[in-house]
Parts: C-alpha cells; sequence; structure tokens
C-alpha cells in the first residue's frame, strides 16, 4: 500500500478494494496528534460541515474523516445491513483505515452510530495509538424513545423532501436511509447491546449528549459513568438535541479543545515512576 498523501485535503482511500471518500485538516500524522472522526447512521463527510476546520484550529491536531461504504461518495455498500454492522466497522475497518492514514497518536471522535463504532474499537481492539476516545450522543443499546423517533424518521423519508436533502450529501439517499433504519427498527435488533466494551476503556473519554436528544436518554452516558475503569468526562448540553457539535458547536468544539490538552498534557508528563 502507498503512503497516504496528507497534503491532499480531499480525496478516496481504498480498504479491501473498497473507495471511500475522505477530508483531512491540520498537520500530518508524523507532525502533531490526529483526531479521526465518525459519522452518525445518515452522516458523511460533507455532513460534519466546518467542524472538522474548526477543530483542527481549535486543537492544533490533524483532523482526518471520511464516509463509511454506503456514504456520501464512498463506493455503495450491500444491503441490507447486518445487525453488528457498527461491530464489523469497528474492529475490521476502522483498524485498516487508521493503518493506511499513518496514525502515530490520536484520538477517536464519533457521533451516534460513528460514536458507537468509536466505543466498540476502544473496548475491543488493542492500538496503543488511540489514547482516548470523544463519544457524542453514543449508542449502547436500544431505547424505545429512540427507536419510535427511527420510525418517525422513515415515514418522513417516505412523504417529505427529506430523500432530496440526503441526495445533496449521498450518492445513493434511498440505500444510506434503508441500510440505517431496517436494522435500527428490525425486531431482532431490538435486544441488541453493546454496553459491556466499556468495562474494556483503558483510555479516558470525554461523553457528550445533549440533554433533549430525540435519539436517546441520558441512560447512554450513565452507562459510560458506571462502567468505564478509566477516566471519564461528561458534557450535558441544556436546549440540545441529538447534535451537540452542530447545535452548540463553540462550546462542544471549546470542551473537546480543553479535554485534548489534558490529555496532551498527560502524554508529556509521562510514566509515574515507581
Amino acid at each position: 500500500m502507498s503512503a497516504f498523501d496528507w497534503t491532499r485535503p480531499t480525496g478516496f482511500l481504498t480498504i479491501d478494494g473498497v473507495r471511500l471518500e475522505y477530508a483531512c485538516h491540520g498537520p500530518a500524522p508524523d507532525t502533531a496528534p490526529t483526531l479521526v472522526m465518525l459519522h452518525e447512521g445518515l452522516g458523511s463527510v460533507a455532513l460534519w460541515r466546518d467542524i472538522p476546520r474548526r477543530l483542527a484550529e481549535a486543537t492544533g491536531f490533524g483532523v482526518f474523516v471520511y464516509s463509511r461504504q454506503g456514504y456520501g461518495q464512498s463506493d455503495p455498500a450491500p444491503l441490507p445491513r447486518p445487525l453488528d454492522f457498527m461491530t464489523i466497522e469497528a474492529t475490521r475497518v476502522l483498524p485498516a483505515v487508521l493503518d493506511a492514514i499513518g496514525l502515530q497518536r490520536g484520538v477517536l471522535l464519533g457521533h451516534s452510530d460513528g460514536a458507537t463504532i468509536a466505543a466498540i474499537h476502544s473496548g475491543s481492539v488493542i492500538d496503543h495509538r488511540v489514547r482516548g476516545q470523544i463519544l457524542i450522543a453514543p449508542h449502547f443499546f436500544t431505547e424505545t424513545m429512540g427507536l419510535q423517533q427511527i420510525a418517525r424518521a422513515r415515514a418522513d423519508f417516505e412523504t417529505t423532501d427529506l430523500r432530496d436533502r440526503m441526495g445533496k450529501y449521498h450518492a445513493d439517499p434511498d440505500a444510506v436511509f434503508r441500510g440505517w433504519s431496517d436494522v435500527w427498527l428490525d425486531p431482532e435488533f431490538e435486544p441488541w447491546n453493546v454496553a459491556e466494551v466499556i468495562d474494556y476503556f483503558r483510555t479516558p473519554t470525554l461523553a457528550i449528549q445533549g440533554v433533549n436528544d430525540q435519539y436517546g436518554t441520558l441512560a447512554q452516558i450513565r452507562e459510560i459513568e458506571d462502567r468505564s475503569y478509566a477516566p471519564v468526562d461528561v458534557v450535558t448540553p441544556e436546549n440540545c438535541g441529538h447534535s451537540p457539535h452542530l447545535e452548540q458547536g463553540d462550546l462542544v468544539i471549546g470542551e473537546i479543545a480543553c479535554f485534548l490538552r489534558r490529555l496532551e498534557r498527560i502524554e508529556a508528563a509521562g510514566p509515574v515512576p515507581a
């Protein structure tokens, strides 16, 4: 595999024969830590809007974002998606992406399904390059109110202009929506629970969730607080829904920057003498 060219700010990365669109900001992995961003269930590179650039400017980290297979302008994904698609992404695809971009030291940042993927990776994959995780509105188990919201989104997709709006960001909005909603609304998915991965966190976590998140309750965040042996910082913005980074961007970017500065101070201090 040829070396990844960080000087190309956008392009396609090929993983196991699949082309994934990407964008990168700030310094390359060989000169600074890297923040790797994992999008939500209907997200893509473009739907992060200006958050990756702002994070690079605020933190001094390099920032890498990519659209998972089937999203944005990445290659199509076969449907139906398997019910364990987030675990597959976390344990098979993401490690290959981190290798391909030449990650040396960094932090995973995920939103919604992307946060779950980051959490599964942190609790399942031994990778000492990953020094922490930032989880925005993660899901560890299904909740009735979240499933009801997804059912309402399915009705909106079928009856409103949601499909057309998604078409601005995805090559195949129908496949994106079906690939996401069909899993979450599958009756066999209802008992899904991956919270045990939290038991294996060995690096600090910043958990962020809006108090008015329409897809999940703060029980998801309490699960991290109750189970993680590593440090956990929690931010729960008031008057905020499922996308705190878009709804209260200044606050969220500030909290992320503070969290990363603390991690860097820990790294600089080195191990405590015996």
